[in-house]
């Protein structure tokens, strides 16, 4: 028994008991979510749900965050959904395990550590605007279909018990444990509402009223498509954009849970997990999926530190496909709504509004447009690298009025500059001023110990400044430049050449410009 735990990699001091709660809370509030994404990917409820166990199982095991889950997500949903429509299930199926491939070599590639590019002011606004996503969400359980086939929003009785169920719910998971941490409180809700709703025979919208989730084993299905360039072609683009909004948010969904929980995932491992999972996935009519923030957030928060919950979860989610459908289309989705609005709640990081007057302009700007974009074009991907982008801008403008240059001239008439700060492409035009080319002596050397030379414009500065020197009959030579810099200016000897002193030793300076 201990070998089989062992390769579960579960730790010797996990509460069985808090793990398979914690799992079974997590299968019923996937159902929903399961459901209505497949329902925005314009596919069969049956579909996301058999990605949700396929994704939920696969990831438990392999995955490199023991307690994070994964299922279908509309990130996923959202990219996949005009591919549904105009050419079907087959080539999303085939797109998906496409994408699974590329997430494989992404984490055999090590392309995960690439995260750490991502700043806290993105992630604040990822996770903001994730967290209203989930919120706004579940305004749609509000809605219902009148006599004539239409969705108006909810009004009267129907409204008013709707509405009293849900914050019942919300009271239950935040009252719990203040007097309790023995069951979880998100499971426990669900449990009251469905008592209170059977006992009291309250005529509420349930699970079935959304869809169907009766159905067997997820059948393995080889995509139906062409195996051709032209297929090929069609499909490359989803599946790269899918591999991407399904890594960045599972990464970033990792490094959460890793604060939460005060320890560290693997971001490679859980790469080449997420792939493994989408490409069965694909192959087991599913739509594929992520990691699920929300999803993680209910597990994590209910105690579960373990493999044993996700991996709980999945088995729970197939076992209601496969026996427990009709019960469980009678759970009032009053609960499951209260649930979710307390994990958007719970998700969205308050503190990030005390910082509005502590953080730098720009990266509260980067965070207020991440969680807009985040929110309006609900493309976790584009927001995040929106997000990037600007502070990496923002970053180079800040470091480009950084360099300094220290004149002096020595005992044998010979002019120094000491070049303090990088010389990349934001940096040049200020590096170039610091130059008197026509007034400086005929022996200029530049010491770039407190300095680097970082790219291609850095060389290409160097070079013209040589060539401006050489013109007047004057000579420049570099000094101190790191290894790296060396090794950049070698590379690039087909196109710069500078005269490199080996010697450190300096004279003493007679004069200071």
């Amino acid at each position: 028994m201990k070998r089989v735990l062992n390769l579960f990699d579960f730790s010797q001091k996990v509460n069985y008991k808090t793990e398979i709660l914690a799992g079974l809370t997590v299968a019923l509030a996937l159902i929903p979510e399961a459901v209505a994404f497949a329902m925005i990917a314009k596919l069969s409820p049956l579909t996301g749900l058999y990605a949700a166990f396929v994704m939920g199982l696969v990831t438990a095991i392999l995955g490199g965050r023991p307690g994070m889950i994964s299922g279908a997500t509309g990130a996923v949903a959202v990219v996949i959904v005009g591919l549904s429509i105009s050419h079907g299930p087959e080539y999303i199926f085939a797109t998906v395990v496409l994408a699974g491939i590329l997430q494989v070599l992404s984490g055999v590639f090590r392309l995960g550590k690439l995260i750490r590019l991502v700043p806290h002011s993105v992630i604040f606004g990822f996770v903001n605007g994730l967290a209203i996503i989930i919120f706004m969400s579940q305004l749609a359980q509000f809605k219902t279909v009148n006599a004539v086939g239409e969705t108006v929003w909810m009004t009267g009785p129907p409204f008013y018990i709707f509405l009293g169920l849900v914050l019942i719910t919300m009271f239950i998971i935040w009252g719990l444990p203040k007097l309790t941490k023995v069951f979880p409180s998100s499971l426990a809700a669900i449990l009251a509402i469905f008592g209170i709703v059977v006992a009291l025979g309250i005529d509420t919208k349930s699970v079935g009223d959304m869809a169907s989730i009766n159905g067997g084993f997820p059948p393995f299905h080889i995509p139906m498509v062409p195996v051709n360039f032209e297929t090929l072609s069609l499909i490359f683009p989803y599946a790269l954009i899918m591999a991407g909004v399904g890594l960045i948010e599972s990464l970033l969904t990792l490094n959460i849970i890793d604060e939460i929980t005060e320890t560290r995932g693997r971001g490679n491992k859980e790469c080449v997990a997420q792939g493994s999972a989408n490409i069965l996935s694909g192959f087991f009519s599913g739509m594929g999926g992520c990691a699920m923030l929300g999803q993680s957030l209910i597990n994590v928060s209910s105690g579960a530190r373990a493999r044993l919950s996700g991996i709980t979860a999945a088995v729970m989610l197939l076992v209601f496909i496969m026996f427990g459908a009709d019960l469980i289309e009678k759970l009032p989705m009053a609960a499951l709504t209260g649930v979710m609005v307390m994990v958007a709640i719970g998700t969205f990081e308050w503190a990030s509004l005390k910082t509005f007057n502590k953080m730098p302009k720009s990266d509260v700007i980067v965070m207020v447009l991440v969680t807009l974009v985040t929110i309006f074009l609900h493309n976790l991907a584009l927001a995040v690298l929106v997000g990037v982008i600007i502070s990496a801008l923002v970053f180079a403008w800040d470091n480009a009025k950084r360099i300094r240059a220290r004149k002096s001239i020595d005992a044998d008439g010979v002019k120094h500059y000491e070049i303090y700060g990088p010389l990349f492409f934001g940096s040049i035009s200020a590096f170039n001023s610091k130059f008197d080319v026509l007034n400086d002596p005929d022996e200029v050397i530049i010491n770039f110990s407190e300095s680097r030379v970082v790219d291609m414009s850095g060389i290409e500065a160097l070079n013209k400044l040589t060539e401006r020197y050489s013109k007047q009959g004057k000579t420049l030579h570099l000094r101190h430049l790191s290894n790296d810099c060396r090794r950049l200016l070698e590379n690039a000897d087909a196109i710069i050449e500078v005269n490199i002193l080996e010697d450190p030793t300096y004279k003493v300076a007679t004069d200071k410009i």
